[in-house]
């Protein structure tokens, strides 16, 4: 009898991607934080529907948490399923969570969800970045700055 397999936990793979978010910021500093999910919201994870474009981070009593993330309800669950955009705590350690609040509070910046994946002990991770707003002409030099790096890289290749 052969030995049954391990059931696949897709290491780091991505959940959702928050790409707007490095258009519109700019990334100072990144973390990685656990969230405070349910059962049923953990299995729609799994089926890789979520959505964090339009989320954001915020202090409230001490603590950060998620706000206007979208999971969506477990087709499978029961009565007892979960809120879909309900807010949902961030897993941080105490230094973790005073640097945020520093930067936010101090400095102006934004804490904002870059990227939702699964770990490599299939643990549901949100990195998050403690981001400084970009005005429209900066948006327009990261453009160029880009396209100039494309163009550059491809010029290369040709002449060899």
């Amino acid at each position: 009898m052969a030995p049954k397999k391990k059931k696949d936990t897709s290491t780091n793979s991505l959940i959702a991607d928050n790409r707007k978010a490095r258009h519109n910021y700019e990334f100072l500093e990144t973390l990685e934080a656990g969230l405070m999910l349910t059962g049923t919201e953990v299995k729609s994870l799994r089926n890789g529907q979520a959505n964090i474009a339009e989320s954001y981070a915020t202090e409230e009593n001490g603590e950060i948490w998620l706000i206007n993330s979208y999971i969506p309800e477990y087709l499978e669950g029961n009565r007892n399923n979960h809120n879909p955009r309900r807010h949902r705590k961030l897993l941080l350690n105490k230094k973790e969570m005073s640097k945020l609040m520093i930067g936010v509070a101090r400095e102006g910046m934004t804490i904002v969800p870059n990227r939702l994946y699964f770990n490599d002990r299939g643990i549901a991770k949100l990195q998050i970045a403690l981001a400084k707003g970009r005005q429209a002409h900066d948006k327009r030099q990261v453009a160029k700055k880009r396209d100039w790096d494309r163009e550059k890289a491809r010029l290369m290749r040709e002449k060899g």
